[in-house]
């Protein structure tokens, strides 16, 4: 039995169900929250709820927006005629970061996982085919993560859009920078020597 009022209690429980955040990092955001000033607190539970409120999918991509296209969708200077699909928002946030992509993207809410009950008819994979079909798109890139889910995603995304016509690619994976060979994992290493390129 953990020695905490009734109150504290709930609050540790409930972000403890946050992911990432295990028994003694919510331990440790409970206790700030009690110990900050009420408006912080009051500013906080209103940002949740004005996204939580607020906040949808956009109609093109299903990243998350305020409006019916997010902004990169929403935005002219962007080059249409390259897809760049992830599985989740916070992955379009890490490639966006670059500064390199200037094309749109098309987040599928997830990766083909048969064990989690996540098939294709699960994931917005069907609204990418259409996409595809109504575009003038030259470049599909397949940026799902390096994972067996994430490459079974991109193995069958790329079976089934070849046919209708765009150039299909996968991300390069390997060495990161400043990464030492003898650190490094064989199928890392071999994902490295398979996505040179030339100099």
């Amino acid at each position: 039995m953990r020695p905490y009022a009734r109150p504290l209690a709930r609050l540790i429980e409930e972000l403890e169900r946050m992911p990432g955040i295990g028994p003694k990092s919510a331990q440790r955001l409970a206790y700030y929250l009690i110990e900050a000033p009420s408006e912080d607190v009051m500013s906080l539970t209103d940002a949740i709820l004005r996204a939580k409120q607020d906040l949808k999918w956009c109609q093109t991509c299903f990243n998350l927006a305020e409006a019916d296209d997010c902004p990169v969708c929403a935005d002219p200077a962007r080059d249409r005629a390259t897809i760049c699909v992830v599985a989740e928002p916070r992955d379009l946030i890490a490639m966006e970061n670059t500064g390199e992509y200037r094309g749109v993207y098309h987040v599928l809410g997830g990766v083909i996982s048969p064990l989690d009950d996540i098939g294709p008819d699960e994931l917005h994979i069907k609204e990418l085919f259409q996409r595809v079909q109504n575009g003038d798109v030259h470049e599909v890139i397949l940026a799902t993560n390096p994972v067996v889910e994430g490459d079974a995603t991109a193995l069958y995304l790329a079976k089934l859009l070849k046919p209708l016509g765009p150039k299909v690619t996968r991300i390069a994976l390997g060495l990161p920078v400043g990464g030492d060979l003898d650190y490094a994992d064989q199928v890392t290493i071999a994902r490295a020597l398979a996505g040179r390129t030339e100099m």
